[in-house]
């Protein structure tokens, strides 16, 4: 962890109200482009990672993340999405978040029953186990896609591939997806 994390850290634990404009210089354009591969307008963007310090204000403490970066840039898209799912997806994003999502649902558990919410951590431990396995190819577009919500040709453009490729490429991901799950007795 950089200084300059352990720093803003230590303002939170201070309930200095100063770690959120700390935040915001160190993450705030970083933060905006996670939710901006969500959300296009403008306006939903800001309210997303405000959203995401407030997020941030309340968790932190007693919560130290390791890596400030990706905490808060989870809780960046977890706000991003919660406002997606909010307004009309069709006429927000030309639907890429929705095809994304719909992607995944024949592989991931779906449902918001108390049994999911339980599972939610040995699902999120066993994904990260499952993307550490993945060759740096695959985990690369399979994040690409359904991390940073890339429309398949952004990714193809990205990374050089044809559409046939990238599209091939994710279905055996999920497959792999769908049977490591099955394996961990998680779906």
């Amino acid at each position: 962890m950089s200084v300059k994390d352990q720093e803003i850290l230590a303002l939170y634990f201070a309930r200095s109200e100063r770690a959120l404009d700390e935040t915001e210089a160190a993450y705030g354009p970083y933060c905006r482009a996670v939710a901006g591969r969500i959300l296009p307008d403008d306006r939903d963007v800001d309210e997303a990672v405000n959203d995401a310090w407030m997020a941030a204000w309340g968790s932190i403490p007693p919560h130290r993340p390791e890596t400030l970066r990706t905490y808060l840039a989870k809780l960046t898209r977890r706000a991003a999405i919660g406002i997606w799912r909010a307004r009309d997806a069709q006429k927000r994003g030309g639907g890429q978040m929705e095809l994304a999502l719909e992607e995944l649902d024949s592989v991931l558990p779906g449902g918001s029953d108390p049994v999911r919410t339980a599972e939610a951590a040995a699902l999120t431990e066993a994904l990260d186990r499952f993307l550490e396995a993945l060759p740096d190819r695959e985990r690369r577009v399979f994040l690409r896609r359904y991390w940073y919500m890339d429309p398949i040709a952004a990714i193809c453009a990205r990374y050089g591939f044809s559409q046939s490729k990238v599209k091939s490429m994710l279905a055996r991901t999920r497959a792999r997806l769908r049977a490591f799950l099955e394996k961990e007795e998680l779906l």
